[in-house]
């Protein structure tokens, strides 16, 4: 006897997983990979100040190195889903440790920008691209009913290696001078690949119906598997497109704030560890700010993306009073917003990610990650530099956090065009058509075309009969 509940809900048709076992280890290791990566992508800005002090270089130039490494990472990450359909998520997580310990160890090396560029952008961006999204699916694949609260607890680590990374990096940077610090990041960003050995490897479900020789080699079936492992067919959805667009909204002002705060603090009179305790205190409410905000989506007293609305609207407004507050002198101010941005912030971010399925499906899931990775590429790429452009035009940093501030609060506007958004139930997502189904349909197609030619034959010839046996004498030559 057990005391199993049904798997499936009412308004739901995902089969629920396991919510604990494996998939517990699996969040403790999508908890270290995502220190490695976003924690640390964040407290890049304290490398910030010593590239431009030591290339000699405008703000907007050094902005596109940490820009370069965000872009990368989003645009391979349909190549790192695509990979997980295709062989296994252990290896390709395994991969992107390894390319991205080597472009931040390489990057200790670089002699000009465009070092830095290929090696902490490239490099490093696509061992990024490879990691995040097969961690995040895999995690998501084993939980349903706490799946935003396994969420914010994996992400909790992003805020904690904020608040810890910050001051750290400037220690390194004190004692071994930058290309010493890259060093050592290097080498604790291998540890990503222990976290990848920890997944199971899977049989996948998804795998292209079989075919013979001569049909597996021809172009049609390729493309055919191309698409299956990238879920190209969500590109022809409006509600996934919609949401896509929201998110690279977002995308565009999100990251400014971590790769230009700690040198606006430094601007506006504040000392090197009184500019790098501001990132780290954003970063502890935002640890609160994503388990709470898990804890309290998972009581599914509201919807998911009108959460997300929310916490984003709020996000956006204290972006813009980020330089407001600082204004007077008031490191109080600076660090009361702080705060509050660093929470609203952290609660959006797992259910930027927990949203997904519900409008994509869970089969779907990893393509329909790696599709958002790959589209707000661009505006991960083009949102720092942006913002450096605009403090080398007006002298500071205020005109940079309003705009970044105003993309963000545009990205709640779009998600208020999603079909359904004002509806208190969330719709039923599209199920995904695999191969073996299309095969299937279209056999039956041809079964059907066939019966029904055969008996419009099988009539023509019975009527024919009946002629000849009425009137013989007309069918005589």
């Amino acid at each position: 006897m057990t005391n199993n509940k049904p798997k499936v809900e009412g308004r739901s048709d995902e089969a629920e997983g396991p919510d604990g076992g494996w998939g517990w280890v699996l969040v403790g290791a999508l908890f270290v990979s995502t220190s490695l990566v976003f924690g640390l992508m964040r407290s890049l800005g304290i490398f910030f100040v010593e590239f431009v002090q030591y290339f000699e270089e405008s703000a907007q130039a050094i902005s596109w190195i940490s820009s370069t490494g965000l872009a990368a990472q989003q645009f391979f990450s349909p190549l790192g889903a695509a990979l997980c359909n295709a062989y296994d998520a252990r290896v390709v997580v395994m991969t992107g440790g390894v390319l991205a310990g080597l472009g931040l160890i390489l990057a200790s090396q670089a002699t000009c920008l465009i070092h830095l560029y290929l090696t902490m952008g490239l490099i490093s961006g696509l061992g990024w691209g490879l990691i995040f999204t097969p961690m995040v699916a895999t995690v998501m694949a084993h939980f349903t009913r706490r799946r935003t609260l396994v969420l914010g607890l994996g992400f909790s680590s992003i805020g904690l290696s904020s608040f810890a990374f910050n001051p750290l990096f400037q220690l390194l940077v004190e004692m071994y001078a930058w290309r010493g610090a890259l060093l050592i990041l290097g080498g604790l960003s291998l540890n990503i690949v222990a976290c990848g050995a920890l997944i199971h490897p899977q049989r996948h479900s998804k795998a292209p119906a079989k075919v013979d020789s001569e049909s597996r080699s021809s172009r049609a079936s390729v493309l055919n598997r191309v698409s299956s492992y990238l879920e190209l067919s969500l590109l022809l959805e409006r509600p996934y497109i919609t949401y896509t667009l929201a998110v690279t909204l977002l995308n565009v002002g999100y990251f400014v704030p971590y790769f230009h705060l700690v040198a606006h603090s430094r601007q506006a009179g504040f000392s090197e560890y009184q500019a790098a305790f501001v990132m780290s205190a954003a970063g502890v409410t935002d640890i609160l700010g994503r388990v709470v905000s898990g804890w309290f989506s998972d009581l599914r007293h509201f919807r998911l993306i009108h959460l997300l609305t929310m916490w984003t609207t709020l996000a956006g407004v204290f972006i813009m009073l980020l330089p407001v507050s600082s204004l007077s002198g008031s490191y109080t101010a600076l660090i009361g917003i702080s705060l509050l941005y660093g929470f609203c912030s952290g609660a959006l971010t797992s259910l930027v990610f927990a949203v997904v399925p519900k409008i994509v499906g869970v089969e779907r899931m990893m393509g329909g990650l790696g599709l958002l990775q790959l589209i707000e590429s661009g505006a991960g790429l083009l949102g720092t530099p942006m913002s450096g452009l605009l403090k080398d035009i007006t002298g500071n940093y205020i005109a940079s956090f309003m705009v970044a501030g105003s993309f963000v609060i545009l990205s709640t506007l779009t998600m208020a065009t999603l079909p359904h958004y004002f509806s208190c139930t969330d719709p039923l997502p599209p199920q995904r058509r695999s191969l073996d189904d299309k095969d299937e349909g279209l056999h039956s197609e041809l079964k059907l075309m066939n019966s029904v030619f055969s008996d419009k034959n099988h009539k023509g010839v019975n009527d024919l009969t009946d002629e000849v046996t009425k009137y013989p004498q007309d069918c005589v030559g």
